[in-house]
């Protein structure tokens, strides 16, 4: 079986090569190569080069040609940096609630809420949220994420927590996305639990950061830091732990007040997600950090709340990624383009800031440099848009979905 392809002639290839992970981007900066194609040997990219270049240059014998007809724009593979695709049951209830003018405790009052989904989540077996996860995934892939952020806590207790990251490794071999598996666990203060939040999280981080390393079930720890889960107080010796034991930082933070992404900072993290609620000062901090900012317009459409800053954080310098937080309370639609469309509406971000927000800089906020660039060394993970103008993908808003997504340079 031949090991190489040539794919192509791709009307235009957007390979998002040589452009940095901070600050600003013009759309001038966007290499665009015109009826272009793309060499993969096994799962990486080989060549990329006008198509009729590397068509004189392969051995047929060698290679495998694998003809396009029709007008094509190729990017890479998208990555989703945040979502809880992991999870049981439907918090509906809480968004026509919500619409209806409720509150947050009113909501919680009513049953609904994080502990809502934690309970809901509890009752099912590590089988059944596998299953969830991978027809989540599964769509997600179609619509040309290719690489996946996965959390846990909704389990909220060591043994309900191993249940959920041990469903997301069932899940990881029957899709072909990739999920990078994130522990959360420090979500909230269990309702069940007797015993304070530091007690908790000294019991989480004693107990259950050694049984992840052992089973390999995630290299990566995050934190909710708010009023209603824990204070930066709370949360910087939970994160000293974690580093001390070799994982990657990630922070739920500054979404409905400021406090979080100093935390961030502080501790290294690789990426503070939210920010919604971040002040001048903290966008200013972020910016001039090596952290990542990350936005989650989905919640901001779910609550109705403003958008994360990201023109600011962008023109201050700083890195923007964007991701869904696809969840069943504040983000149930997990579209990552239309997400990203509607950001760059409101918040005035290029095509080229958006496409890196997706790509490459989101794969730097999980840590991953292997992707997120159509470029030789890179995985062959791209998807093919029936169009002839890169422009046209954020235009529709979400409507217009990938034909083609390749991911370790197998067409799925």
């Amino acid at each position: 079986m031949k090991n190489k392809k040539l794919i192509g002639p791709i009307s235009q290839v957007v390979t998002m090569r040589n452009l940095p992970l901070k600050g600003a981007l013009k759309d001038e900066q966007l290499e665009v190569i015109s009826q272009a194609g793309i060499l993969t040997d096994g799962e990486q990219i080989l060549a990329i080069d006008s198509f009729e270049t590397l068509r004189k240059k392969i051995d047929l014998t060698e290679v495998k040609r694998v003809d396009l007809n029709g007008n094509y724009v190729a990017l890479p593979g998208l990555v989703d940096c945040h979502t809880h695709i992991c999870f049981g049951g439907s918090r509906a209830q809480d968004f026509a609630m919500r619409n209806a003018g409720k509150t947050y405790l009113e909501i919680a009052q009513a049953g609904g809420g994080i502990w809502d989904t934690v309970t809901q989540t509890r009752k099912l077996s590590s089988a059944d949220l596998a299953k969830n996860t991978i027809m989540r995934a599964n769509r997600h892939l179609q619509e040309g994420v290719t690489t996946i952020e996965v959390k846990s806590g909704y389990g909220l207790s060591i043994l309900e927590e191993i249940k959920m990251l041990t469903a997301i490794h069932q899940a990881q071999s029957k899709t072909k996305a990739d999920l990078i598996a994130t522990c959360l666990a420090a979500h909230m203060l269990p309702k069940d639990y007797d015993g304070s939040a530091h007690s908790y999280l000294e019991e989480i981080s004693q107990k259950l950061f050694p049984l992840l390393k052992k089973e390999n079930l995630s290299g990566r720890i995050d934190a909710f830091i708010e009023k209603s889960a824990f204070s930066p107080d709370e949360i910087i010796p939970y994160f000293q732990r974690a580093k001390e034991m070799g994982f990657e930082i990630t922070v739920h933070a500054d979404q409905f007040s400021s406090g979080g992404s100093q935390a961030a900072i502080a501790a290294g993290a690789l990426s503070a997600d939210h920010l919604e609620a971040s002040t001048k000062e903290d966008i200013q901090r972020l910016a001039a950090s090596d952290t990542i900012g990350v936005a989650l317009p989905g919640a901001s459409i779910g609550l109705g709340c403003d958008f994360t800053a990201a023109r600011k954080l962008l023109d201050l310098g700083g890195a923007l990624a964007i991701a869904t937080d696809w969840n069943p309370g504040s983000a149930p639609m997990g579209d990552l383009i239309a997400q990203a469309s509607i950001l760059a509406t409101f918040e005035k971000l290029s095509t080229a800031e958006v496409f890196a927000a997706i790509t490459f800089r989101a794969a730097a906020a999980l840590g991953l440099d292997d992707r997120g660039k159509i470029e030789v060394g890179q995985k062959a993970d791209f998807i093919l848009y029936p169009t002839s103008d890169y422009r046209e993908i954020l235009y529709h808003q979400g409507k217009f979905k990938p034909e083609q997504v390749w991911k370790n340079g197998l067409k799925i």
